[in-house]
């Protein structure tokens, strides 16, 4: 997690930025920050005026640090290739350490391309400029995945209410599956984050996996795809552990573009991620996903952004901060 001094620094820099691309005659800006501008109203940052787009000798890529950030630097070495090819640009792989990281680096314009995770998705809409295009999917749909809670096989709990008075692990402030969504849905089945239960962040998903295995935590708040990666991969047994709540299906980590750049290169980006096949390893990894598959911020993200509403969250600065602040004190705990 960032320190505080690092996520001052980087609030400063990225208030430079938006100064220096900031809209002045925009005429409908929403939930946007100041520096893009929705004129369309589709909900995304629109591209800049003519002349003030960013066209970089090398593109920078990342994959949201929901695992192990090394493991899918390499996963994504085949589409890096092809989006050099596509774009005739130098593409490199930038590691980020935590969410609040990655949305920084697009802000400040270091990132060009990325992959979101899905709660994260609308900090980097609002705050980066980003525009998500697709999702992991299949030729007739995208992947999807389910906010489950998961405790020991061994363990006596068998529902949500159980839990009441133990300790269970969310993942990061930011996360979807793993913080925002439980606290929007366990209330109305009777359990109250901090208030039922002791929240404990883990800091990811595979984390509070492991953590309910090795017996820290009574039970933990998960990505389903995460989980079941882990069982594939041999990580975790599956008959070590138990699901005892699945939620309706989300949508998967996004992925997209800085609304910065410039149009011909965004769409060249966009083309990219459409035509794109995966290899053996994606694959394998991405649970027989075969290519990224066309979404919209608008459409495809509205059951997180009423999540997202239910519990007050804003997409601003202080938004963010909040939610990088809760989780940092959670920890001490």
């Amino acid at each position: 997690m960032l320190t505080r001094f690092v996520m001052l620094t980087l609030l400063a820099l990225s208030l430079s930025v938006s100064a220096a691309f900031a809209q002045t005659d925009c005429k409908n800006l929403g939930a946007l920050d100041k520096a893009y501008c929705d004129e369309n109203k589709d909900l995304v940052a629109d591209a800049p005026k003519a002349g003030k787009c960013q066209d970089p000798g090398t593109l920078v890529f990342t994959y949201t640090p929901v695992e192990d950030p090394a493991v899918y630097k390499d996963l994504f070495t085949d589409f890096q290739e092809y989006l050099s090819k596509a774009t005739g640009k130098k593409v490199v792989y930038y590691s980020v350490q935590s969410n609040a990281a990655e949305v920084e680096a697009m802000r400040s314009g270091r990132l060009h391309i990325a992959g979101f995770s899905t709660g994260p998705t609308c900090f980097a809409v609002n705050l980066a400029g980003y525009v998500p295009t697709s999702v992991k999917g299949y030729e007739d749909k995208f992947q999807g995945y389910n906010l489950i809670v998961i405790v020991k096989k061994d363990s006596p709990y068998q529902k949500l209410e159980d839990l009441k008075g133990k300790k269970l692990a969310h993942t990061s402030a930011s996360s979807n599956s793993g913080n925002l969504a439980p606290r929007a849905l366990f209330p109305k089945l009777g359990l109250v984050p901090d208030k039922d239960y002791t929240v404990v962040y883990s800091g990811k998903h595979d984390q509070s996996v492991m953590g309910v295995a090795h017996g820290d935590y009574d039970a933990a708040a998960v990505a389903s795809d995460v989980y079941d990666r882990m069982v594939s991969a041999g990580r975790v047994e599956k008959d070590s552990l138990r699901v005892i709540y699945r939620s309706a299906m989300f949508p998967t980590s996004s992925f997209g573009y800085w609304s910065q750049l410039c149009p011909e290169l965004a769409k060249k980006i966009v083309d990219a991620f459409n035509s794109y096949r995966f290899n053996d390893a994606m694959k394998k990894a991405f649970d027989g996903a075969d290519r990224f598959y066309p979404v919209t911020y608008e459409k495809d993200w509205a059951v997180i952004r009423e999540i997202n509403d239910s519990l007050g969250i804003a997409y601003t600065e202080e938004g963010m901060r909040k939610e990088e602040e809760k989780e940092a004190a959670a920890k001490k705990k």
